[in-house]
């Protein structure tokens, strides 16, 4: 049995059961995670290409839309078919499959991938922000990075929690494109052309591959992989089989609901900027002040909400991606607040550099370029999920049919097809403009091309040469090993941890039962007064010595019934005070109070058993205060 924290989202893993519910109550309790995912359909990316495509092409874009949705469901699928029968998120699998340089390499792409989409939903939200509070977009930019602490909340709340928020983020986006549909008026005839496909090349060739980027996003296959494990399931056949069906229900319900919005956002491009003459609106605020100019206030201010709605939602899926990715390919597991952060600040470099270097004018093609980045990337998730749903002898009766198969291979050529033509048309295009340039795009450009060519070939010939060959699984904290003899461990020296709170009892309490009377016992508080923190040794003020004498007191009491005890003062930062005691003392044992934080405080006010843990080489023993 795996340890729990080696699965995948493991705070959440398994938090949902839907099994001790009936009828419509069972369903409802599968319906979720394609919901959660169904938002990077509808970003701030999305708009970008959709209103690019709509004003420049009109209706002609729709089929590409609707094939991109097709697509994105026959993927999505089969990510949740592999969160459920193999309990692997595609990441995991992939760690199994691979060499550990290829998953770091998959691993680097996905990321950029991630920061691609992150720069799209700082973008779209600073945008929203612009246009409903005339804040300058940097200031927008740089106000993004607190929805850090949003993030945070919500997952600490619970998978439930976070799904309804990101269902009412959706919900205030369709209505808001539902309201503004009506006020434009498209022309159903030609949206009803718009599904017939015809041949792309140049500009419409590269819109199109943006919003095949935009829809069918490579991180959301890794998403989708982990969020269906958050349902407990009976693991045997008929369990299984009916938790494919519920997914199956709940990503073709969400991912439809997401292919509407989009087709909203191109009709509404294409009504309201394509028929009337504006032909290159590729800017998300250009189609802000035309909907003012053309249809009045409440049309524009929906658009900005719906706006900021998509990016606050998107922008938390994607921290969760990234958890999933970091975790499965690499082995490296970070709180999800400072992943979050640190993808934030990579994302908000370039968009702070655009704007200073190209003005604001210059973000609506930054969007548009961000979704040409996860379209590159997508091939190297599609392959290797066909690959494994695709194993009979590990997905034994669930491994995908012929027909399903044909049908992902065929997606993946058009995928990696397009990109191909792009990349190719894209250097033939730098050579013609820049030719001063040459040596630049023949030596740098043109090695890395090649070197992504040969990794995507190397992932999809892999699994077909060693079919049967999975790596052993490499989980973040190890394999378990053998128990055989266990000896009792006998402490002499035990640290207690004194904050003058109602846990010290406990803590003392919980020592002496390690110890006994055997053991001696330094009770260790640390005086944090400015003055402390700042000269790092004996200061003598009020609190100091009002501590001195409190720690005294325990001490004396110790005493008297019979326990080896002493005081020990520290000065400054606790955790280093601390850390420098029991290193100092020869301690082998520490025993610890926990404030009992939620996450926001212990984000605020920092984690002193974290800290401790990490600085000292003996057990710690943390003691929660009781309810």
């Amino acid at each position: 049995m795996s340890n729990e924290n080696d699965r995948s989202l493991a705070n959440v893993h398994s938090s949902i059961n839907p099994e001790s519910k009936t009828g419509w109550k069972r369903i409802l309790a599968f319906l979720g995670p394609a919901y959660l995912v169904s938002v990077g359909y509808m970003d701030p990316g999305n708009w970008a290409t959709d209103i690019a495509g709509g004003s420049a092409f009109g209706y002609r874009l729709i089929w590409i839309l609707f094939a991109s949705n097709l697509i994105a469901l026959l993927l999505q699928s089969l990510s949740a078919r592999l969160g459920i029968v193999r309990g692997l998120d595609l990441a995991q699998a992939s760690k199994n499959a691979y060499p550990r340089f290829v998953n770091f390499c998959l691993y680097i792409l996905a990321q950029i991938a991630i920061i691609a989409c992150d720069l799209a939903e700082i973008i779209g939200m600073a945008i929203g922000l612009q246009l409903l509070f005339h804040l300058p977009l940097i200031w927008g930019v740089s106000l993004t990075i607190t929805d850090t602490v949003l993030m945070l909340f919500l997952m600490n709340k619970g998978m439930r929690k976070l799904e309804a928020f990101i269902m009412s983020m959706i919900f205030i986006i369709g209505i808001s494109f539902l309201v503004e549909m009506f006020i434009v008026g498209p022309d159903f005839a030609g949206v009803a052309k718009g599904f017939i496909p015809g041949n792309l090349s140049g500009s419409a060739l590269y819109i199109a591959i943006g919003i095949i980027g935009a829809t069918v996003m490579p991180h959301n296959l890794y998403l989708h992989s982990s969020l269906v494990q958050t349902r407990q399931i009976t693991r045997t056949d008929a369990g299984i089989k009916a938790s494919i069906k519920f997914n199956l229900f709940d990503t073709v319900i969400a991912l439809n609901l997401a292919f509407v919005v989009n087709a909203a956002i191109l009709i509404l491009a294409a009504a309201a900027f394509f028929k009337n003459g504006y032909f290159q609106v590729a800017e998300i605020q250009d189609a802000y002040k035309l909907l003012e100019h053309i249809f009045g206030a409440t049309a524009p201010t929906l658009f900005a909400i719906a706006l900021i709605a998509s990016g606050q939602s998107s922008t938390i899926t994607g921290t969760l991606a990234g958890q999933i990715i970091m975790e499965g390919h690499i082995n490296l597991r970070i709180e999800p607040w400072l992943r979050r952060l640190l993808t934030r600040i990579l994302a908000i470099v370039p968009a702070v550099f655009t704007i200073i270097y190209f003005g604001e004018s210059g973000l609506g093609s930054l969007i548009i370029l961000s979704q040409v980045v996860l379209s590159l990337q997508l091939g190297f998730a599609v392959i290797p999920l066909i690959h494994f749903t695709s194993n009979k002898k590990r997905m034994g009766k669930f491994a995908i049919s012929l027909k399903v198969k044909i049908l992902a291979w065929a997606s993946a050529i058009v995928i990696v097809g397009l990109n191909a033509k792009l990349v190719y048309q894209q250097i033939g295009d730098w050579i013609t403009q820049y030719p001063s340039a040459t040596i630049w795009i023949y030596g740098l450009a043109t090695p890395l091309i090649i070197a992504i060519a040969l990794l995507l070939i190397y992932v999809f010939l892999r699994p077909i040469l060693f079919k049967h060959t999975d790596l052993p699984a490499q989980v973040p904290h190890g394999l378990a090993s053998t128990i055989e003899d266990i000896e009792p461990i006998v402490y002499h020296n035990i640290a207690v941890t004194i904050d003058f709170s109602k846990n010290d009892t406990d803590c003392i309490r919980n020592a002496i039962m390690q110890g006994g009377k055997r053991a001696h016992y330094t009770l260790i508080h640390i005086v944090e007064t400015a003055g402390a923190r700042y000269y790092g040794t004996e200061v003598m003020d009020h609190e100091t010595q009002s501590d001195v004498d409190n720690l005294d007191t325990y001490v004396n009491a110790l005493v008297k019934l019979g326990y080896k005890a002493k005081a020990q003062i520290g000065y400054g930062s606790a955790a280093s005070s601390i850390a420098k005691i029991v290193n100092s003392q020869d301690i082998d044992f520490i025993v610890m109070g926990s404030h009992g934080h939620k996450a926001l405080k212990d984000l605020i006010f920092g984690t002193t058993v974290n800290s401790v843990r990490h600085k000292v080489n003996v057990p710690v023993l943390v003691v929660k205060p009781q309810k």
